[in-house]
């Protein structure tokens, strides 16, 4: 059995798509398991159902407005380079109404449900493939992976929302009596969970670089400073997530094929910018192209 596994990785995920678009439509795999965090979550619906074009168009157009109802930063320019700063007065709108968070997040579940029809959950729930998505339970300190066949289609569209939400920049969500938020806060790239539901060779896309090259600049506001703190955090989940499934691979033995991005495309995927996340799709589609060429065996020169 083959899985495909998508890393977190907020507007960084439009590389993800990119290679994804390569593997899947170029290189023709197919694929019995999809499991997704944060940003992967969003994109596996549409890949496990060969809607390249369609995810791709959803990942070019999408902005700050699209996915949040209430935005806690606001993106700056300065000296060619975006960086937030606080949006103190929605900060304060939504402590004054009881919000736990600084920003909330319902334009992105209402994307998410005008993104995914009926009929495409339908197909994707009565077919062959297993569609996973990463949560992370706070109350009950755990991660969960919650299959698309194991609920209907408002609960997993509600999963796949929950399993994008930053906190505290995006919504907390309140479900079966446990407090949910983004998956990668435990499990940013699932490769165990991909093994253990059965498979042998595990395509991973790993939204960072293999090597860090980061040499952040001093933090200009709190938020700033909140970002580069959970940033570094989940980083070292995300090695620890790669170690376990290299150990797992080796115990079962399955193969693992893992795609880094191969330079830094931004310190903050919080900002959604449609024509960097247009042009990382693109470059995630060639380096999967220029990866997949460099590993394929070279013919031996018959002619004497």
């Amino acid at each position: 059995m083959r899985a495909m596994v998508i890393s977190g990785g907020g507007s960084k995920g439009a590389f993800a798509g990119g290679v994804a678009h390569f593997l899947i439509e170029e290189a023709k795999k197919e694929y019995d398991i999809f499991v997704g965090t944060s940003t992967g979550s969003l994109l596996i619906s549409h890949l496990a159902l060969k809607k390249i074009d369609k995810i791709k168009e959803i990942y070019s157009s999408v902005n700050q407005e699209s996915i949040f109802n209430s935005c806690p930063f606001v993106i700056k320019h300065k000296h060619g380079s975006d960086f937030i700063a606080i949006n103190h007065w929605n900060i304060i709108k939504n402590f004054i109404q009881g919000k736990k968070t600084f920003g909330e997040s319902e334009n992105l579940r209402e994307l998410i449900r005008n993104s995914i029809t009926h009929e495409e959950f339908a197909m994707l729930k009565n077919g062959p493939k297993d569609i996973v998505v990463t949560v992370s339970n706070l109350s009950l300190n755990q991660v969960e992976y919650k299959s698309i066949n194991e609920f209907d289609y408002d609960e997993f569209c509600d999963w796949i929302w929950i399993s994008s939400n930053y906190t505290p920049f995006m919504s907390l969500v309140r479900k079966n009596g446990c407090e949910y938020a983004d998956g990668g806060l435990g499990t940013l790239v699932p490769i165990e969970e991909a093994i253990k539901r059965g498979a042998t060779e595990v395509d991973v896309i790993v939204l960072r670089t293999e090597v860090s090259y980061y040499n952040r600049m001093p933090s200009r506001n709190p938020f700033e400073l909140l970002t580069s703190m959970f940033s570094f955090v989940l980083d070292r989940i995300e090695n620890q997530n790669i170690r376990i499934g290299k150990m797992v691979a080796g115990q079962h033995d399955a193969i693992i094929n893992l795609y880094y991005t191969p330079a830094v495309l931004t310190t903050n995927s919080l900002i959604f910018n449609k024509e960097k996340m247009t042009l990382w799709w693109k470059k995630g589609y060639l380096y999967a192209k220029n990866k997949n060429i460099e590993s394929m065996p070279i013919e031996p020169d018959l002619q004497e």
